[in-house]
């Protein structure tokens, strides 16, 4: 793994700035308003990560482009980042239906078997010996660990 990925916190507020295009106090006023948060360090120095400059300069086309003040651009980073929660959540809750769908077919041909059984009154040997067992599925082992 790259340990300075896209994220990773490394330049400090001049070079943020020069990469962006932005003047330092441009930054700090980005950070006091929560449009971009940059890493800090032990001394309370900001760092700044390519996808925090990737933002700034976002930011500023919004501004100057688009002609979107502010409280307008910080509103529309805050329903993109809810965009992708909400992408994530659901791609989770696709993951979960398809678990449970399986779950339900196991279910149902071990009825039908069963059903098939006691139609013909087997007793054959050892019960439900030709079943096919019912596995838990990570998404009911999930739900068991976190019942409040």
């Amino acid at each position: 793994m790259d340990p300075f990925g896209d994220d990773t916190p490394v330049y400090v507020i001049s070079v943020a700035a020069q990469l962006s295009g932005l003047h330092p106090q441009t930054l700090r006023t980005y950070d006091r308003m929560g449009l971009v948060c940059p890493g800090r360090t032990a001394g309370r120095g900001r760092r700044y990560s390519m996808r925090d400059i990737v933002m700034l300069r976002e930011i500023q086309r919004l501004s100057q482009e688009e002609g979107i003040n502010l409280a307008g651009i910080k509103h529309i980073l805050e329903l993109q980042r809810d965009n992708i929660r909400l992408a994530e959540e659901l791609a989770k809750a696709h993951a979960a239906l398809e678990d449970l769908s399986n779950e339900l077919e196991s279910t149902r041909a071990v009825a039908a078997r069963l059903a098939q059984q006691r139609r013909r009154g087997d007793s054959g040997g050892t019960p439900g010996s030709d079943l096919v067992p019912i596995r838990r599925t990570s998404v009911v082992v999930w739900h068991e660990r976190n019942r409040e």
